[in-house]
């Protein structure tokens, strides 16, 4: 089969199959960018497809043959378009190649000198922000491709022209195998994306996997604090550089405040003050992505002014911890965790922030995922003064288990399970009062709930 790297020369015509997803569309103005003439489709309408089409991108909507033009040259799809769908037919009855997003993403790394590539099971889009900005105050013209919107770039990616291209790095489907890594970030390896994983032995050999594509003059940015991310590098031959709140980790923080939702401390590289950070995203969480984005940009050779001012100007990346608004008094946030882990994060960051109430409103993603960590969310999901569940959000799932939001609802004790968002928005009109934080939680499209109640005020 044909190498995506053979199509990456101006003039060359590509077709993408759900483009208005994040990561598609971002691939499509990167290939534009490259000279490329580009076009795509996908099932709806949307804010990216509008943006696509701003831009010069035609995109149509609905999946059909016809869409494959004699002129097109080669189709990139994501992980959801499978052989069945007429437009992959279609090429391959013509003999165009196919590739996978991922290919596409790899291949366009290789054609630079720095490639940082940001993994992990939690954490990744808030890394990848902070290395982007920080690589911006630099001065160092980055690519960018963030799993959000970063307001930075009002957008989830950005066309440079340096040597550094900045990616999240996603294992699902051991879709970051296919990154060509000169600086590779490990934020954290924990047991998640069970649908695909046998179990944690078989995440952590991914992530081993992803580590050895590092050469040896590049380097490996790994959490010192978190014993699986340390397993997995621990064969490594090439050059690592550690991060944490372990005073023995490479790069590590001390003097740490929390004022609000900000904190300062100073930040130490090999034992030695390297610069002081005032951040402007509220949890101790935020201080080791922090302390992660450093390491990364160290190793590219960025100067501590850079990270003090590139860390000064981040506030956030969309559906990260993100402000919506106010509704009756009470603050409206959303936020993107889906496991349990970032669960548990998120809600140790909110309780230092004292508000009166923690109004939770979860929306389980996968029913693979529910299922297999079910004793872990219940565990998290007692902690807040007042939790709604909505039902589990499918994405790419049929329920052959058998779950339901109904049953977490059973495990924790005055939960109130809602089967459809209209019944949550109604009881949060009736319960939200000063001094409340309302938090909509989840992967899926939990986040229309407080941006609907936000909107009924404006």
């Amino acid at each position: 089969m044909a190498e995506f790297e053979n199509f990456l020369s101006p003039g060359r015509r590509g077709h993408l199959i759900g483009i208005g997803g994040v990561s598609m569309s971002s691939l499509a103005e990167v290939l534009q960018g490259m000279g490329l003439s580009i076009s795509g489709s996908d099932m709806n309408e949307g804010v990216n497809v509008d943006a696509l089409r701003l831009k010069g991108i035609p995109v149509l909507i609905g999946h059909h043959a016809e869409n494959i033009t004699e002129d097109v040259e080669f189709v990139v799809r994501t992980a959801a378009v499978h052989d069945d769908n007429p437009e992959i037919r279609a090429a391959h009855e013509r003999g165009i190649p196919v590739f996978e997003r991922t290919q596409a993403w790899g291949a366009i790394s290789k054609d630079y000198a720095n490639a940082l590539c940001i993994c992990g099971t939690h954490g990744k889009t808030t890394t990848t922000s902070m290395c982007t900005h920080i690589m911006m105050a630099a001065d160092k013209d980055p690519t960018v491709m963030i799993g959000g919107t970063l307001p930075l770039l009002k957008a989830g990616h950005r066309v440079g022209h340096g040597n550094t291209i900045i990616m999240e790095a996603c294992e699902y489907y051991n879709s970051f195998l296919s990154f060509h890594p000169t600086v590779a970030v490990i934020l954290n390896v924990e047991a998640d994306h069970l649908d695909f994983f046998k179990d944690l032995d078989d995440v952590k050999h991914s992530f081993h996997e992803f580590a050895l594509r590092v050469p040896e003059d590049g380097y490996v940015v790994a959490n010192l604090d978190d014993a699986n991310t340390m397993d997995v590098i621990r064969d490594i031959r090439g050059r690592v550089i550690t991060f944490g709140l372990n005073r023995e980790a490479d790069v590590t923080a001390r003097n740490i405040e929390f004022l609000g939702a900000n904190s300062h401390f100073e930040i130490l590289y090999k034992g030695r003050l390297f610069t002081d950070v005032t951040l402007h995203v509220p949890g101790l969480h935020n201080v080791k992505n922090a302390l992660a984005a450093t390491a990364a940009c160290i190793s590219l050779g960025v100067r501590p002014n850079a990270v003090k001012y590139g860390l000064a100007g981040f506030n956030g990346a969309g559906r990260r911890f993100e402000f919506k608004g106010k509704y009756n008094g009470a603050d409206v946030y959303d936020d993107y965790a889906h496991h349990p882990g970032e669960l548990k994060v998120l809600l140790d960051a909110v309780e230092q922030l004292n508000y009166k109430r923690i109004v939770l409103v979860f929306q389980p993603h996968t029913y693979s995922r529910t299922a297999a960590l079910f004793d872990d969310f219940v565990q998290q999901l007692r902690r807040p003064d007042v939790l709604f569940l909505a039902e589990i959000f499918a994405a790419r799932e049929k329920n052959t288990i058998g779950i339901s939001s109904a049953n977490l609802a059973k495990e924790v004790e005055g939960s109130i399970f809602c089967q459809t968002f209209d019944v949550i928005e109604d009881a949060l009109r009736a319960i939200a009062h000063p001094g409340d934080i309302v938090l909509t939680v989840g992967a899926g499209d939990v986040y229309k709930i407080g941006e609907r109640l936000v909107e009924e005020k404006k």
